[in-house]
């Protein structure tokens, strides 16, 4: 039991069958060119979905503890980036150039939803005010996020991001989501009592993106610019940036005086990055043969991420009471 906790979930597993497909059977020519729309129309359902999932209600109640959502913030939007360019001279020889640009865009993406508010439940945490930030950041980071990535890009000498770029993230990601709010009031309940249909979506514009992304990558000879050396360096990378993410928010949300609760919301919420957000906003904004590459330090955060946070999780509510803990359920959050 005590290494169950530690193998891949279902999602993960399926990530993994579709990188191994896409090195295997690339799609190409006109194939990759329908793969590319049907991705296009499932993003856009998926962001549509969300936005008429996402209460305005759980968000306004939870607004009035404005210090905590502003450090979640903070770190999600702020502390990460800052982090990605200061370690940037020490880490930066332990992957390619085109990498970096991939862990520098996963340090601008947004907190994940679903699992934020699942770790913090089960340590015992601040739920409402957990509900509020990760939805405020899922929110935000569809206009952050993007811009935070043009100027990290240009920062690193990758250039600037296109207003073409920008514009694509309106049309395929903000136009959806503000449609979904508007119909949120005539499908809202429906779309709460079938949430699966939300996590079928998720999951199925992931795979469907990375599996374009790693077809054109292949066939542009990623594997053979990826040596095991290199893949080794993305983890460590990701161990760091997650290491650090965590002591920070935990010791400074106890230097600034929040309670236990609060400190332990701080930590679930401001040291995750959203896969479901960042993958298909990787498809608008980078060019599809470099795609592949740009979305593998996600991929690899996103399971290293779930396994350590379920473990501080259930040791954080083992301080609180010595019965049974619920066990977090990594298939359902898997996409995030």
């Amino acid at each position: 039991m005590a290494l169950r906790r530690f193998l891949p979930d279902n999602f993960t597993l399926c990530l993994l069958a579709t990188v191994l497909t896409a090195s295997l059977l690339p799609c190409r020519g006109g194939v990759a060119h329908a793969f590319e729309w049907l991705t296009n129309l499932a993003i856009a359902l998926l962001f549509f979905l969300h936005g008429a999932k996402l209460s305005r209600e759980a968000v306004v109640a939870g607004a009035t503890h404005w210090r905590l959502h502003l450090v979640v913030l903070a770190s999600t939007f702020v502390l990460f980036p800052v982090l990605g360019l200061l370690f940037k001279p020490l880490l930066m020889p332990l992957v390619t150039p085109t990498l970096y640009v991939g862990i520098l865009f996963l340090c601008a993406l947004p907190s994940t939803v679903q699992s934020s508010i699942a770790f913090t439940s089960i340590a015992r945490g601040n739920v409402s005010a957990a509900v509020c930030s990760a939805s405020a950041s899922s929110l935000l980071g569809i206009g952050i996020t993007p811009l935070l990535t043009g100027l990290i890009v240009r920062a690193n000498g990758q250039g600037a991001m296109s207003w073409h770029s920008v514009g694509e993230i309106v049309l395929q990601l903000f136009v959806p989501f503000v449609a979904g709010q508007i119909a949120q009031r005539w499908i809202g309940g429906w779309v709460q009592r079938h949430r699966p249909l939300i996590g079928v979506v998720d999951q199925g514009s992931i795979l469907l993106v990375v599996y374009t992304a790693f077809s054109a990558a292949v066939l542009q000879g990623l594997w053979k610019q990826l040596p095991l050396s290199v893949l080794g360096g993305v983890l460590l990378i990701n161990a760091i940036l997650l290491a650090a993410a965590l002591l920070i928010t935990r010791y400074g949300s106890r230097a600034l005086g929040f309670r236990r609760e609060d400190e332990i919301t701080i930590v679930f919420c401001g040291s995750k990055k959203s896969l479901a957000s960042g993958v298909p906003m990787a498809n608008v904004l980078f060019p599809a043969h470099v795609l592949g590459m740009i979305v593998l330090p996600i991929m690899l955060f996103h399971q290293m991420q779930l396994m350590t946070c379920a473990v501080l999780a259930r040791r954080y509510a083992r301080r609180l009471e010595t019965g049974k803990h619920e066990t977090p359920r990594t298939d359902v959050l898997a996409a995030e």
